[in-house]
């Protein structure tokens, strides 16, 4: 039997976005977004976070850092009873300077090599399961994966959708539109109960 996922990108959706954060202190996570996640756990939903991380190909990250800063979320998260299934990113820019990352990679959304390895490491069914984001990468990457868009007005969100008319009314608006990643999730289990 395929699962039902939720795909969620990081920065803006679950976290402030200081942008490109390479200290795992400033990884400050929305007060509301452990009960988000936390509520999708209780739909046994999949949580997983695809992000754009070009910080790494900037060489204004490192991996490692990467790593540390995904500890601290994974772990704050922890402490309010909530977890992620897995973390996948894409450290991949044209522009970057470090190889071997400076390239156009599938993997940067809004490509789908992200999801393609989801769905390898989990058996998802994409016509049930949805993809959370503020930028309108996150919406596009959504529909050519065949998941059911959600875009939040935290991070990005209010730039991306309300002031860019051509995006509100583009094949790919989102489908639904959030004050937040906890509004989403009410939201979400709603349209699990119906």
């Amino acid at each position: 039997m395929r699962t039902a996922a939720v795909f969620l990108d990081r920065d803006g959706v679950i976290n402030l976005d200081p942008s490109y954060i390479n200290d795992p202190a400033d990884m400050i996570i929305y007060p509301f977004a452990a009960e988000a996640i936390r509520n999708f756990n209780n739909l046994n939903l999949k949580v997983i976070v695809v992000t754009n991380q070009s910080g790494i190909a900037r060489g204004m990250i490192t991996t490692s850092q990467l790593q540390d800063i995904h500890q601290k979320m994974i772990a704050d998260l922890a402490k309010e009873d909530a977890y992620i299934d897995k973390i996948y990113y894409s450290p991949y820019h044209i522009n970057g300077k470090i190889k071997p990352y400076n390239i156009q990679h599938e993997d940067r959304k809004p490509d789908i090599g992200l999801f393609n390895k989801a769905c390898q490491d989990f058996n998802l069914d994409p016509s049930t399961s949805f993809m959370i984001g503020d930028r309108k990468s996150d919406m596009i990457f959504a529909h050519r994966a065949h998941l059911i868009p959600i875009l939040v007005l935290t991070g990005d969100g209010k730039n991306d959708y309300i002031d860019n008319k051509f995006f509100r009314h583009s094949e790919y608006a989102p489908r639904y539109i959030a004050q937040d990643i906890l509004a989403a999730s009410w939201l979400i289990e709603k349209l699990f109960k119906d």
